[in-house]
């Protein structure tokens, strides 16, 4: 068993929406993704999405992106990225596929490890942060504790977490979501959001006992990156 993480899959299988305008690797990208997800996982795995899956808007299209995860070999646990309009009740989400959970204010595991997330936002002190955004981050730090409360309730002391937005601003400091990481010990975090020409903002690594790790798909070259 194996545990891999990829972001921001950007599917528009039910509508036109090319993502090229960030790169001409861009281009195909899911046959990319395809491609490369079925060299290296196996059924036995578990995958985690860390948002930004589709660019339907409604349930009834997003279906069709989620089928094709679907039809991918291993478990797949998914967080919502802020492109997730078709996102709908978490309960009727965590009925549609055997092999996909859907992470909304509680936990799923690996092994011996909690995985827990949330979507996340635009962090104070960012440049494009306004006094509307403040209400959402405060939400968005309410989810986080409640999904990590939910796993250490379950008995996990190891936890691994998931964000789509970074955890931090342009300037890398410390905020809200980096102060939880540390009060819970979660040892990994992984998030994504950030294409092309802002790829500058990439926090990897080492940083106050916490790995962070950046896997939004072009960042990555569309190939899933092994965490364990």
């Amino acid at each position: 068993m194996a545990l891999y993480a990829i972001s921001d899959l950007h599917l528009a299988l039910s509508t036109s929406k090319p993502m090229d305008i960030f790169g001409g690797n861009w281009y195909m990208h899911h046959e990319k993704i395809r491609e490369n997800w079925l060299a290296v996982v196996r059924e036995e795995d578990t995958v985690l999405i860390g948002g930004d899956i589709s660019w339907s808007m409604k349930m009834a299209e997003g279906e069709k992106e989620l089928q094709w995860i679907h039809e991918l070999p291993g478990k797949k646990l998914i967080i919502k990225g802020n492109h997730d309009y078709w996102w709908g009740s978490i309960t009727k989400l965590n009925k549609m596929f055997e092999d996909m959970n859907f992470i909304q204010n509680n936990h799923f595991n690996y092994e011996e490890y909690g995985i827990c997330g949330t979507r996340g936002w635009i962090c104070p002190g960012s440049e494009r942060f306004e006094d509307e955004d403040l209400k959402i981050y405060k939400r968005e730090l309410i989810r986080l504790r409640l999904s990590l409360d939910s796993a250490r309730k379950a008995g996990f002391e190891r936890l691994i977490a998931m964000i789509h937005y970074p955890p931090t601003n342009e300037k890398f400091e410390d905020s809200g979501f980096t102060d939880i990481f540390k009060e819970y010990e979660v040892e990994k975090v992984i998030y994504g959001h950030l294409h092309g020409p802002f790829h500058y903002r990439v926090l990897n690594g080492e940083r106050e006992g916490i790995h962070y790790i950046m896997t939004s798909s072009d960042y990555i070259n569309f190939n899933p990156v092994l965490l364990l």
